[in-house]
This record gives C-alpha cells, sequence and structure tokens, in this order.
C-alpha cells in the first residue's frame, strides 16, 4: 500500500522553465559567453548523461561564483518567471488527505524557498530536500533515502512523482516506484498527460 508521495518540484509541480533558462544564461553572460537557447537548457538539466558545468559554462566544477550568479537573478525575478501548472494546488489539497507528502527537488533550498513560499505551497508537505542538504542530488538516491528515513516508511509505501530521467533513474536507485507525468520540458510516450489523471491515478493508489 502507498503510503507516501514525493514530489519533484520543477517541471512536475511548477513551470519553472524561464527562470532556470534565464538564470543559466545570466551565468553564462558574466563569464563571456553567448546565450544558449532555452531548449538545449532543459533539455540539459534532465538529461543524466549530460556533464552539466561543462555543457553550461565549459567548467569541470560549478565555482561559488557560478551559484552565487545564479542565485542572485533567481532571487531577482522568481516572482515573475514561475507559475503553477495548472490544477496542481487543487491536486495538493486533495492527495494531502490521503498520503504524507515530500518534495524532493535539486534546486538549492534557499531558491526553493523563494518559490514555494511565493506560490504559496510550501504547507502542503511534511519533509522538504533540497540539492544543497544531501551529499548527491537526484539522480543519486540520498534524498529519497532521507525522506524515506523521515516517513520510516518501507520502499513499497511511497514513490516519487516527476517529470524526467532524472527522477526516474532517481527512483529506480531507491528501488521505489515512479510515475512519470507529460507536462514538464520534454515528452514521453509512457507518461501521465494531465494533472486531472495524475490526481485520479494517486487516489486509485489508496486501495492498492
Amino acid at each position: 500500500m502507498i503510503k507516501n508521495l514525493i514530489f519533484d518540484m520543477d517541471g512536475t509541480l511548477i513551470d519553472s522553465s524561464a527562470i532556470i533558462a534565464n538564470s543559466i544564461n545570466y551565468v553564462r553572460s558574466k563569464l563571456g559567453l553567448p546565450p544558449m537557447q532555452s531548449h538545449l537548457i532543459l533539455e540539459a538539466v534532465n538529461d543524466t548523461s549530460i556533464h552539466r558545468p561543462k555543457f553550461f559554462y565549459g567548467v569541470e566544477e560549478y565555482a561559488p561564483q557560478h551559484v552565487e550568479w545564479f542565485r542572485e537573478y533567481y532571487a531577482a525575478n522568481h516572482h515573475t518567471q514561475t507559475v503553477l501548472y495548472t490544477g496542481i494546488r487543487e491536486l495538493l489539497e486533495e492527495v494531502r488527505l490521503h498520503f504524507g507528502l515530500a518534495l524532493a527537488t535539486n534546486a538549492y533550498r534557499e531558491s526553493a524557498e523563494l518559490i514555494l513560499q511565493h506560490l504559496g505551497i510550501e504547507h502542503f508537505f511534511d519533509i522538504i530536500v533540497c540539492g544543497d542538504e544531501v551529499a548527491h542530488p537526484k539522480p543519486a538516491p540520498d534524498m529519497i533515502e532521507k525522506i524515506i528515513s523521515f516517513f520510516g516508511c518501507e520502499k513499497s509505501e511511497i514513490l516519487l512523482i516527476g517529470d524526467g530521467k532524472t527522477d526516474e533513474e532517481a527512483a529506480k536507485n531507491a528501488g521505489i516506484g515512479f510515475i512519470k507525468v507529460n507536462w514538464g520540458w520534454q515528452r514521453y510516450e509512457d507518461a501521465i498527460e494531465s494533472v486531472e489523471e495524475l490526481q485520479e491515478t494517486l487516489l486509485q493508489l489508496r486501495n492498492l
């Protein structure tokens, strides 16, 4: 029986495509690099085969300055460049009556809190785990393992809902179930097509 749900944030609950692409291009501008097309940035965010620091900035590892510049743009613009996907608030209101809810995002805590508070959904989650709070973010299983420990549940009692390969691999690496949604930044053949369909699917899990 599924007792707890883990949600990804970007591309699953929140359309943050503009703020992420623009924040990365802001860092690129600081480095003297030309802007990168938004669709290439968003594809790379969910492509676990890409070495992202080299792809985005031509470096082997992110430097503190890269993070600082990213956060600078993010903090100044998140309120105008992020929105909830239609129906998400209603979905969370319904499913929290039946499941424990967690959020697992590779975003930094500071950035995640800015968005979640601005959009008014932070209170739906019993635990929020961010990319800078574990040794290895998704697709590593660290976040999921931390959430499982928090709930004290079995792996068979929890699943992850996300929009891409990063989430799918994280669920697989942690040994839990996964539901893929199809309204994020990429399109898939084997994914749930609407928030309404997701809500119906999740509510059906109450009886399994």
